[in-house]
């Protein structure tokens, strides 16, 4: 059997009125997404556990079939995997964002997405800086980088995703609890850093708003957990652009498949993500395919954006996959966004997303396509997301 997880992050979302009051889901035209839909199984799941933030991290976990009571710490320690970043004895890892707050308000969550040389240039003067303070930042994709920070065994911090308090005052999301004082001073000198750096002078010469700050959010320590070949003797390969994607295959033993021209936005390769998908069917017995910018989309309020990110998903990813698939005996595709993000509140909601799932052996639904909408007619809710998976390989857990 071949098995294809698509996830278009982010892709759910509540009626929009510049799309004449229809979700971008029900707007997109996707004939590929609606043929799976009514194809197959349809319905609702909850990706995000009481007590959890929403955000792509939890999700996901639950949607490849990991409870996040009990392998959730934290965002960054999965980034960290996916660099292979050690984390050691009494350190914690922690995202940080580089963003731009102007009057107290989160402007720009991710600095105007900062150019990579420029958040190079910053993570070095950043990490000469704090060489003294226990800290060591290391560099990712644009605004996405992390720190690891020693001698944490006593803190218990409260921190909140910069995506989630779009043009809001910050001053209630500083972080909080135990040791917070230690991660607002780091914050307070990197802005003093930032403040009159050689970077914000070239960007304010070419009419771009400054990086005014690091945030620092996502903090967690490393888990280990079991992979999807002792789980269910699944050999599997993930293509992603973002960092928590790729972390999550690493800890379940996904090979990592680096797609050339894939951003994490809208100006994504989403060809190259279909084809290498369809080029690596042959090798796995799974492929993940995962697409940030249905999400990007939503987070910045582009609702004709998103619409489009999901028809390029449709035409180039769902299309040449459910095409390549019929060459196969046995196969089966699952299209689940892992949360909705609304371009109305452009920050995650835990209200459960919809799936769909067809192939061998999975009766057809007859729906009028794969949207919110109709996912919710289907009265197929799975409460306990981290069970579909089981549900879509027809296998339980080992």
């Amino acid at each position: 059997m071949k098995y294809v997880i698509i996830l278009p992050d982010g892709a759910a979302d509540f009626p929009v009125p510049q799309l004449s009051n229809q979700t971008p889901l029900q707007a997109a035209g996707k004939p590929n997404m609606n043929w799976v839909a009514t194809h197959g199984r349809l319905g609702l799941v909850q990706t995000v556990p009481d007590g959890f933030i929403p955000g792509t991290d939890v999700a996901s976990l639950t949607l490849f079939g990991y409870e996040p009571q009990r392998y959730y710490t934290g965002r960054a320690p999965i980034e960290a995997a996916a660099r292979q970043i050690p984390v050691g004895p009494g350190e914690m890892v922690f995202r940080s964002n580089f963003v731009t707050i102007l009057d107290g308000r989160m402007t720009d969550f991710t600095a105007d997405h900062i150019h990579q040389p420029e958040a190079d240039r910053l993570i070095a003067d950043l990490n000469q800086l704090f060489r003294e303070q226990g800290c060591q930042f290391y560099s990712g994709v644009s605004y996405r980088n992390l720190l690891v920070l020693k001698d944490t065994d006593h803190m218990q911090v409260k921190c909140q995703p910069p995506h989630d308090i779009p043009d809001q005052p910050v001053d209630d999301y500083w972080p909080s609890g135990a040791g917070a004082e230690r991660l607002r001073d780091i914050m307070q000198q990197a802005a003093q850093l930032l403040q009159n750096h050689e970077v914000n002078r070239w960007r304010r010469q070419q009419g771009r708003i400054p990086v005014t700050h690091i945030w620092l959010w996502g903090q967690g320590r490393p888990v280990s957990m079991p992979t999807l070949w002792e789980r269910y003797g699944l050999r599997g390969a993930v293509i992603t652009a973002v960092d928590i994607i790729h972390g999550l295959g690493a800890m379940m033993g996904l090979e990592y498949i680096d797609v050339p021209g894939i951003t994490g936005y809208l100006d994504t390769n989403f060809a190259g993500k279909g084809q290498y998908a369809v080029d690596a069917l042959d090798r796995f017995d799974l492929v993940v395919v995962h697409v940030e910018a249905p999400d990007e989309a939503g987070h910045r309020g582009l609702a004709h954006e998103k619409v489009k990110a999901l028809e390029e998903i449709d035409r180039h990813v769902v299309g040449p996959l459910r095409e390549a698939l019929r060459s196969y005996p046995e196969w089966r595709m699952l299209i689940a966004p892992d949360h909705y993000t609304p371009v109305s509140t452009r920050a995650h909601d835990a209200t459960p997303p919809p799936y769909c799932y067809c192939g061998t052996d999975i009766p057809a639904s007859g729906a009028s396509g794969f949207h919110e909408a109709a996912a919710a007619q289907q009265n197929n809710y799975a409460p306990k997301g981290e069970l579909l998976i089981q549900e879509f390989i027809n296998k339980k857990a080992q």
